[in-house]
């Protein structure tokens, strides 16, 4: 590596970008380690061709780096290439063409299904009318995996085409059929004998905007349970239950419901269907999430492992 260009491009970061300190030990160790990497191959930094970095950045790959490290570091071999093709010591850029390693995706978060058994177990002692619309809303949710808006905002007469199923309308307006196990129809049949105390007074101007919800709301502009208001019913419902309520959110409860149909033997296109995604590499991600649970029941538990 040529320690005079790496300056000079040091220098030209702090004095034309205002660098700080600390990013330019950044780009100095990022630019040590590639330099260090391409000697590895016969090449140096200054007159590395495109193929050598190319190799370079594979072989970071290999080594296990993570993506956001080597993402970093490709951007730091980008800004000291058009640098030096800036300053005329180059007469190409390598790195112009090069793309950055794709960051791995985050995998949901979810619950197990003891834990969602501890949440139905707390919600079946909650008392009244807010009990009964607790339930219904819980019972909805993991039931159908919904997204909280389609929940939230379900008309009254979601019901009225078959009452075992609910019609949803999703993401771009598409809407779906979403089957209903017994314990939801139950949960929502209950409701119903409470959900007027839930409703505006009659002679309201917001009566008639709310009458048409099924969980309507005497406050909310919308006419309907709000997102927030029930996030704060579900992160109470799971204090109750003795889960930490950061872990517990209707999200949450939307990835648990896929997860757990997939690990009793779901195919990923019905749980597609179901959760309304348009693309079913949307869906994918939640076999991941069951990839990532055998690994670690497979290091916690099998025999070999624990030794």
């Amino acid at each position: 590596m040529s320690t005079r260009t790496v300056a000079l491009f040091l220098d030209m970061m702090a004095a034309e970008r205002g660098a700080a300190r600390n990013t330019l030990e950044a780009y100095r160790r990022d630019l040590e380690d590639i330099a260090l990497r391409l000697a590895g191959t016969g090449a140096d930094l200054d007159g590395a061709r495109t193929e050598d970095l190319e190799a370079v950045f594979a072989r970071m790959a290999r080594d296990g780096l993570s993506a956001a490290t080597a993402a970093r570091r490709l951007s730091a071999a980008r800004r000291f290439y058009r640098f030096l093709l800036k300053e005329g010591l180059r007469s190409d850029d390598p790195a112009a063409g090069m793309k950055g390693p794709k960051k791995a995706r985050p995998l949901p978060k979810t619950l197990s299904e003891g834990e969602v058994d501890v949440l139905f177990a707390a919600a079946e002692l909650l008392e009244g009318a807010g009990g009964l619309r607790t339930r219904a809303l819980l019972e909805l949710l993991y039931a159908g995996g919904l997204r909280v808006s389609e929940l939230v905002s379900l008309p009254l007469a979601a019901f009225a085409r078959a009452e075992r199923c609910i019609l949803v309308t999703g993401k771009g307006g598409r809407d779906r059929l979403v089957p209903m196990t017994d314990s939801a129809i139950a949960a929502v049949t209950a409701y119903k004998s409470v959900r007027e105390r839930h409703l505006p007074k009659p002679a309201s101007p917001a009566y008639r905007r709310a009458a048409g919800f099924l969980f309507p709301s005497a406050t909310a502009k919308t006419g309907h349970l709000t997102r927030e208001r029930f996030a704060q019913i579900l992160a109470e419902l799971a204090l109750a239950a003795g889960l930490d309520p950061a872990r517990v959110s209707p999200h949450v409860l939307r990835h648990a419901f896929a997860t757990h149909l997939l690990a009793n033997g779901a195919d990923l296109r019905t749980v597609q269907t179901l959760l309304g995604h348009a693309d079913v590499s949307t869906t994918e991600i939640y076999t991941h999430v069951l990839e990532a649970r055998l690994k670690a029941l497979v290091h916690d538990v099998h025999p070999l492992a624990r030794k």
